[in-house]
């Protein structure tokens, strides 16, 4: 399939900001961060398995004193200090979100590695083929993000089996994604809904207030310092 590059005017105020390295760097090692699952842990001496017995008497032995055989100086003991399970998600606001992706998205653009096409598979069944032949025509980088409005399950299945390439669906762009690729691909569909802050179609169970970041893009922030 030749794929039909739309040409359509970047928006300044998304595709044509600051970079603000420092906030960008912020921001994705605190989507990392939220990423850990936290649950690591050691046991003490007192949730080691035994250990009850004294091991030989208080006085008379020329040895140290030992209450136990589950001290952490002993093979098989518990761990002093050691990891516990614990939350790693930071706290970040949505305007710096907001600004981190901006900027990830822009340096993108200025690169000329942001394309907007009409789909990259025709007909009505999927095909690998044809959305790889088609992205190759289309970039040259070794990654792709491909970012697909939710109904488009023809691309989805066309693509989800492609190591190179990486699917979002359009509410779930974000900076640390966009940077890992060396281009970023939308459908027109996607983009509009992107650049036009419209909320996608809610899927089953999902809450309607969580919709995509396009409108605060469009707001002007403050760059953090």
């Amino acid at each position: 399939m030749a794929t039909k590059t739309v040409k359509v005017d970047l928006p300044a105020e998304i595709f044509d900001v600051e970079t603000n390295v420092p906030l960008i760097h912020q921001v994705v090692v605190a989507q990392q961060a939220a990423a850990r699952q936290g649950t690591h842990a050691t046991k003490t001496r007192g949730e080691v398995r035994g250990g009850g017995k004294k091991p030989y008497k208080q006085k008379g032995t020329g040895r140290a004193r030992q209450g136990s055989t589950r001290a952490p100086q002993f093979a098989g003991g518990g761990t002093v200090h050691g990891p516990q399970p614990r939350d790693y998600s930071q706290r970040t606001p949505k305007k710096m979100k907001a600004a981190a992706l901006k900027g990830a998205l822009s340096d993108r653009a200025r690169a000329g590695r942001v394309h907007v096409v009409d789909g990259l598979v025709s007909g009505e069944k999927p095909s690998t083929k044809a959305a790889v032949a088609a992205l190759n025509g289309l970039t040259e980088g070794r990654r792709q993000l491909v970012v697909l409005h939710r109904d488009d399950a023809l691309t989805w299945l066309s693509l989800r089996n492609v190591p190179t390439v990486h699917l979002l669906a359009v509410d779930q762009l974000n900076t640390y994604d966009v940077l890992l690729s060396d281009d970023v691909v939308f459908t027109k569909t996607a983009y509009d809904v992107f650049v036009g802050g419209k909320d996608e179609v809610e899927a089953p169970g999902r809450a309607s207030d969580k919709s995509n970041t396009a409108a605060q893009l469009a707001e002007p922030t403050e760059e953090a310092k």
